[in-house]
């Protein structure tokens, strides 16, 4: 799959192109975007088959009829079984990893990759006009073009192409999300715009109103694109393979700054367990590939060589093993496609037996002879064992032709069951069954360790049979985490018309742009100016004709005439107010508000022209007697000086049944609080 350079979309910086760079076709008809297509209409399966389940549930508790309760449990019994053979059906998608592989490939073995999430269309356009026009006082028409623009790249990031160009597109997005969240998302509302993920294991969708889900929801999408690289790689050249480590290192990077970064993704595919699990099978999948690097030159038929390789073989087997026992644990388990946690233990068997097959290689093949450096073989001997047989050491082994041959004959031994272990295992997975790639290296593995062991087999000799002992797993070259630089990328904000998001961000509350009236005296305006961008107007002269218009100290100044200059410095700014002649010249200025709301933020309803919170007001009402109680709060400081002859003013008594006859009318102010003829000054605060 392949980008597609079409007429609109997301601008790319090229001299004067007018070309936009886009996802990959989804109508492509790709291996990938088959399986793609299938995950999003699975997902659709999944959420009908919930809510019909949530609906039976639901209905089973509102009843009281039996045989209506009967009708829900078998329309339960159904739904539950479909929304099984859907997660069946999922699981098998994650499990189709041929499409992910190389095409050319035909002596590897095969390698998972994780699926992109799947998420919802969003239509920014509504919302984001709104806000723009509540918020920031612009005409929301204006910026359709930029609306749009990020809406396709939204889009395009839900088909990204299977190389860097890719990653590039999901990271730019990546970039633009934190400029977003601080231009639209404000701390204190709530935008109603609802954002959907899919998640990749069971098909279960979550929404959040915040941009967390959707960070964090990319960035797994980043690391599972590059471990699609990884598996497309070419192994059977060193390029291929590097490529391969590299792209897995960064899978497992980006995967574990998911980690530590969104803690409490509420989608169970992006939970600590699980995220650490898939760190491992990453990590291990690049140390495969580090094994292969060593391997693919050659091995040499030497005694050191072939220690060497054993020690790499028992390190990769040794990390499947840990991948397949974090897979097994609860609930992880009940989640991870079983061909993954197979696969897994195939591997294990498969590079252990490896590593017995080239100790045994080394001892069988390569006798100690005149030549051949004694202390420097004895040292290698030493390293691989952690424990010898009893009463054996490295040197009796080396010198000794029998013992050598029989801790050989122990290992080629313990190949051949290891083989046949990892044959068992691959027999029990269907989805296994159809890597015959797979299923032929195990079986070429298997009769090598077996021609191995006849080779040296003497009908004649008749030996009591020992244990091998087991192999201390060693690498040179470690497998490690690696966060790539492409994960942020420099971004032009798509609304930075609106201004400097220092001031114009959707925390601040600023006033509606003012005209204020600049007639120079004697060429002074009255005030100096000051800041990046905006300026800010400060030494104000509080008797200048502009403080009279209505100019205070620190506005922020955001047109001269006709000019914007919400980006402009001081030294611009004052470019354009130079030339001012005795006409004078109109400014717009702006003056920031105290961006903590005067009433409590989680007032759910309005009564007596006060929000009811449940901090403030608590009532219950007694169908008895109609009484009302009510938990009162502590005064606030305001009313210190009124203690004693008011009520406090955090506290309000609602009108019951009976009060409607009485002096109290509902829409009148009650007398607990201070009236506004009294306390002018302080009339804004209620």
């Amino acid at each position: 799959m392949t980008d597609t350079l079409l007429p609109n979309g997301i601008k790319e910086g090229r001299g004067n192109s007018s070309c936009f760079r886009k996802g990959c076709n989804p109508f492509a008809q790709t291996g990938r975007s088959k399986l793609q297509n299938q995950r999003a209409t699975l997902n659709q399966q999944i959420i009908k088959q919930m809510r019909m389940r949530a609906g039976a549930e639901n209905l089973l508790k509102a009843t009281s009829n039996n045989k209506v309760k009967e009708m829900v449990l078998l329309e339960l019994s159904y739904v539950n079984s479909n929304l099984q053979l859907l997660m069946g059906q999922l699981e098998g998608l994650n499990s189709s990893v041929e499409v992910y592989q190389d095409t050319q490939e035909t002596a590897n073995i095969p390698l998972i990759a994780l699926g992109l999430k799947e998420t919802k269309d969003i239509d920014f356009s509504t919302i984001f006009k709104d806000i723009i026009l509540e918020h920031y006082s612009e005409d929301g028409n204006s910026f359709e073009d930029e609306i749009a623009d990020l809406m396709d790249l939204r889009q395009a990031c839900r088909t990204p192409s299977r190389d860097e160009a890719g990653v590039e597109l999901l990271a730019k997005y990546s970039s633009h999300l934190p400029l977003m969240e601080s231009r639209f998302f404000s701390p204190t509302r709530q935008t109603g715009m609802f954002f959907t993920w899919y998640d990749s294991f069971t098909g279960v969708p979550v929404c959040q109103q915040n941009m967390s889900l959707e960070k964090a929801s990319i960035l797994f999408n980043m690391a599972a694109l590059y471990s699609q690289i990884g598996t497309r790689s070419n192994r059977q050249t060193i390029a291929g393979l590097e490529e391969a480590i590299s792209s897995f290192q960064k899978s497992a990077g980006i995967l574990n700054h998911l980690k530590e970064t969104f803690t409490h993704t509420p989608s169970y595919d992006m939970s600590p367990a699980m995220l650490s699990m898939l760190i491992r099978m990453i990590l291990a999948q690049a140390q495969e590939c580090l094994f292969e690097k060593t391997a693919l030159p050659g091995i040499r038929n030497q005694f050191h060589s072939l220690m060497k390789m054993a020690q790499e073989a028992a390190k990769v087997s040794e990390i499947y093993d840990q991948v397949h026992q974090s897979m097994i644990q609860t609930p992880i388990k009940d989640n991870v496609p079983f061909f993954w946690s197979t696969m897994s233990q195939v591997k294990t068997n498969h590079y252990r037996s490896m590593a017995h097959y080239f100790v045994a290689s080394a001892l069988l093949d390569h006798q100690l002879g005149l030549s051949d450096d004694e202390d420097q073989q004895e040292k290698t001997l030493s390293q691989v064992y952690d424990r010898l047989p009893e009463g054996r050491s490295p040197l009796d082994i080396l010198k000794k032709k029998d013992e050598r041959e029989r801790i050989g004959k122990a290992h080629i031994r313990r190949a051949i069951l290891g083989h046949e272990e990892a044959l068992r295992i691959y027999s029990l997975c269907h989805h296994l069954n159809k890597l015959e790639v797979l299923q032929d290296i195990l079986r070429a593995s298997h009769q090598r360790s077996l021609n191995k062991c006849s080779e040296n087999e003497d009908e004649e000799e008749f030996t009591d049979y020992i244990e091998a002992p087991d192999i201390i797993s060693k690498t040179e070259h470690k497998a490690e985490m690696e966060v790539p630089a492409t994960t942020k990328v420099k971004v032009t904000d798509f609304f930075q018309r609106l201004g400097p998001l220092s001031v114009f961000s959707a925390k601040q509350r600023w006033t509606a742009p003012r005209t204020i009236k600049l007639l120079p005296e004697d060429k002074d305006l009255g005030f100096t100016l000051k800041g990046e961008s905006p300026v800010q107007v400060v030494s104000l002269d509080p008797l200048c004709p502009a403080a009279a218009d209505g100019l205070k100290e620190g506005d922020y100044i955001v047109a001269v005439g006709d000019t914007d200059c919400k980006w402009m410095s001081v030294s611009d700014v004052m470019r354009l107010l130079k030339d001012v002649n005795e006409e004078g010249i109109d400014i717009q200025v702006v003056s920031i508000m105290d961006s903590n709301p005067q009433m409590p933020t989680k007032s759910a309803t309005f009564c007596g022209n006060l929000p009811k919170t449940y901090s403030m007001i608590c009532l219950a009402y007694d169908d008895d007697d109609k009484k009302s109680r009510k938990v009162t709060k502590k005064s606030s400081f305001l009313n210190f000086g009124l203690k004693n002859r008011l009520k406090s003013a955090s506290t309000l008594s609602l009108p019951t049944s009976a009060d409607h006859s009485g002096a109290l009318p509902w829409n009148k102010p009650c007398p607990s609080f201070p009236s506004s003829s009294s306390y002018n000054h302080d009339s804004a605060l209620y």
